[in-house]
């Protein structure tokens, strides 16, 4: 159990609508001080707020992160990019790469970076933000870097807990933020999200599922695969 009170707070992709709620919903419930990061940081209204430069698919970038925030409590990996198509087939290369970089490579590399920082200064946590498309491929190339970071989550968790260091997985559907401006469907809004997770952080959780969205899809995993996927039912016939 990580409590924010008193917390050092890393927040990755802090200039969006839901690191923006990261970053002022830390402080509210008592962080000392909250590290907002972005490839360009932002000024902000609050001296405990540090802006600190960060591209999270630059190692280089990384390192220099680490060594401006060595007391670092609560990493949260919260930066992301939506690619041009969801088409594995149809995307270029480059692109699929940059979006693997961001949306896995970039917060596994955090993780890997701050473990240490994390595991002296413990009771420690890092909270990563994931999506119900991890679960749901219908987004393809998002949902395929979704999914992996998914995995990687579950896998450090069980490397970094015997460490004290608590990993949360967050699972959830659109959120009315600019990157899903255009998406249509329930949406659910970043203060009520980030409660959500924060909530279940100081609950001690290793898992949000913040939305009906992700609830039903989590509980549909179960299923034969032509439930999940109803486009599936008779092509192989």
């Amino acid at each position: 159990m990580t409590t924010l009170d008193g917390a050092i707070v890393f927040v990755t992709g802090a200039n969006g609508g839901i690191g923006t709620h990261f970053v002022r919903e830390a402080l509210a419930r008592g962080a000392a001080k909250v590290y907002a990061t972005a490839r360009t940081p932002r000024a902000w209204d609050d001296e405990r707020i540090v802006p600190l430069a960060l591209d999270v698919t630059d190692p280089a970038s990384v390192e220099a992160a680490v060594q401006a925030a060595p007391d670092v409590t609560v990493l949260i990996n919260n930066a992301g990019v939506s690619p041009s198509t969801s088409s594995l087939l149809t995307i270029s290369e480059d692109e699929l790469r940059a979006n693997m970089e961001t949306n896995f490579f970039g917060p596994v590399l955090l993780a890997r970076a701050f473990a240490p920082v994390l595991t002296s200064n413990g009771p420690s946590a890092i909270i990563d933000v994931h999506s119900a498309l991890s679960w749901w491929a219908v987004a393809g190339v998002y949902s395929v870097s979704k999914a992996a970071l998914w995995s990687a989550t579950n896998a450090l968790r069980l490397e970094l807990a015997p460490r004290g260091v608590q990993v949360v997985g967050v699972h959830v559907g659109y959120v009315d933020t600019a990157m899903a401006a255009n998406a249509a469907g329930a949406k659910l809004e970043p203060a009520v999200l980030v409660t959500r997770v924060f909530d279940a952080t100081e609950a001690g959780e290793f898992e949000v599922l913040a939305d009906d969205t992700s609830t039903r899809l989590k509980a549909g995993l179960a299923a034969p695969i032509e439930v999940l996927y109803s486009q599936l039912a008779g092509s192989a016939s």
